[in-house]
């Protein structure tokens, strides 16, 4: 299959300093939140390398995050939780958490740039760009933030919930992942109105800590005082 043409670089028609770019990742899995990024680089202290976090490695990603920390003149990062999501719908949530993301940041922007087709319903000048990730510095600075932050968000999921393999798939429906959802059952950190979730819910349950089943089991007596006299 032919490869399709790259896009051509991305010409905004604002060319002031207070341009932020906007990003998001997690809409695909089963559990967790979406996270988005807003950053507005400084022109000052330029960034090498920014570029899709989904083409650089985990090593590369983590050096440009602390990069971006230390050198953006303003970055934010927003979100909505698992529970928002099954509220609200995947898409909703993602829209709600970008505008989450502008309003952190601590510098206002005058224009925004939003990868994808289609921008959130707010105040803010702003357009969205199709691949920005790969066309737009800021939307990749963005990218870049958002993905680190939830990726280290799934390898503490991992402690918490060990056996589903969040650290590796971060929570993607992969064959790995599906396996042990229907073997452990649902965590309170999955996205029940998404239909393999349900399904597992049905057919298995919630997750039980095992530590805590064991717990359960102890013997206590009705009156921890009974004895004491």
């Amino acid at each position: 299959m032919a490869r399709a043409p790259a896009l051509p670089p991305f010409k905004c028609a604002y060319e002031g300093r207070l341009l932020a770019g906007v990003d998001e990742v997690g809409r695909g899995p089963l559990i967790g939140a979406v996270v988005t990024a807003a950053v507005i680089l400084n022109p000052d202290r330029p960034i090498a390398g920014l570029a899709d976090s989904k083409k650089l490695t985990e090593k590369k990603r983590n050096a440009l995050y602390e990069e971006i920390i230390e050198h953006a003149s303003a970055w934010s990062l927003g979100r909505c939780e698992a529970h928002e999501i099954d509220q609200i719908n995947i898409y909703q949530a993602t829209m709600i958490a970008m505008e989450r993301a502008v309003a952190g940041l601590g510098v206002a922007p005058e224009y925004v740039l939003v990868d994808g087709n289609k921008c959130p319903k707010w105040h803010w000048p702003s357009e969205p760009v199709v691949k920005g990730d790969s066309r737009v510095e800021a939307i990749s600075a963005a990218s870049i933030l958002a993905k680190v932050t939830r990726d280290r968000e799934m390898e503490a999921l991992e402690r918490e919930y060990p056996g589903y393999g969040l650290a590796k798939h971060k929570g993607y429906p992969t064959p790995v992942h599906m396996e042990a959802l229907f073997r452990l059952g649902v965590t309170p950190e999955h996205r029940k109105s998404f239909r393999p979730v349900q399904e597992a819910m049905e057919q298995v349950g919630f997750f039980k800590n095992p530590e805590a089943s064991e717990a359960e089991n102890l013997h206590y007596p009705t009156d921890l005082f009974e004895n004491s006299i």
